[in-house]
This record gives structure tokens, C-alpha cells and sequence, in this order.
């Protein structure tokens, strides 16, 4: 299983102790799992299964609890990808935007983006409208590579 880093590990217990709670044994495990599952875009219930095969004694409600903490807190963001259940990915610190998801319409193949590609939209937003943008979900759907090559 993929660990913490130090870094990691100090920021998510600064900001859990920032709202008043402590990374337990059972937060530490998700949050782990969590990131050595990055970019499958997992569901609690798929979360739930994964943390169960170290720590049998967790239960859903439990990973449900915890994930809705994290998104409290912002650890997790909580993504809707048209499929008919919410997924989740970890926060990182220096990231200022979600990243961007291309969704298959054929396999459902999820594929994550990276860089922001919307600054310029956003500053022209922000000073047409004076309004501030805080951050921004783009999903883009299509047929992914794969599913074109079986046509």
C-alpha cells in the first residue's frame, strides 16, 4: 500500500486538527488507499472494499463518514461524472483547480487532464463579470481512443 508522505501526512493532520479532529487509524487507511488508487475515480462503495481487505473491521458507514469529512474540509473532491454515482480523488496541496476528465460514452473510460487549460477564460470571465472564480469542473465527452480503434 502506497503511504503518506511526511508532508502529506502533516498538512492533512494540520487540517484535520484545524477542524478539530485527528487522523485515526481508519482516516490514515482511506486517505492511503485513496492514493494508491489515484485517477480510478473510486466510489465509496469500491473506497469501502479496497479498505476492507486490510482493516475488516471498518465498516461503510464508517468511509461514507469519513469522505464526507474530507470533502468538508477539502481532502476529497467529490466528482459527478454522469454515471449515476459520485466518485472521489484526493486534494493535493498546490493545486488551485480540479483537473479535467474526459469520459467515454462507449466504455465509460475516465481520463484525467492535467494543467489548466481555462486561465485565460477564467480571467476574462472574472473581468467581464467582476466576478471571482474560485475553481471549475470540465467534463468532456466522447468516444476514447480505444473504443474508436474497434469501429
Amino acid at each position: 500500500m502506497v503511504k503518506l508522505s511526511d508532508n502529506e501526512e502533516k498538512r492533512i493532520n494540520d487540517k484535520l486538527k484545524d477542524n478539530g479532529y485527528k487522523l485515526t487509524l481508519q482516516r490514515k487507511l482511506i486517505l492511503e488507499n485513496l492514493l494508491e488508487h489515484e485517477g480510478e475515480h473510486l466510489t465509496i462503495e469500491e473506497l469501502y472494499d479496497i479498505v476492507k481487505i486490510d482493516f475488516q473491521d471498518i465498516g461503510l458507514a464508517t468511509v461514507y463518514r469519513t469522505m464526507q469529512l474530507f470533502e468538508d474540509i477539502g481532502l476529497v473532491s467529490r466528482l459527478n461524472l454522469d454515471d449515476g454515482c459520485y466518485r472521489y480523488e484526493l486534494i493535493h496541496e498546490n493545486e488551485h483547480h480540479r483537473h479535467h476528465h474526459l469520459i467515454c460514452l462507449k466504455c465509460g473510460r475516465v481520463t484525467e487532464v492535467q494543467g489548466d487549460l481555462l486561465e485565460s477564460l477564467e480571467q476574462s470571465i472574472e473581468k467581464k463579470y467582476d466576478f471571482q472564480v474560485e475553481n471549475h469542473s470540465v467534463k468532456f465527452f466522447g468516444i476514447c481512443s480505444e473504443c474508436k480503434k474497434k469501429k
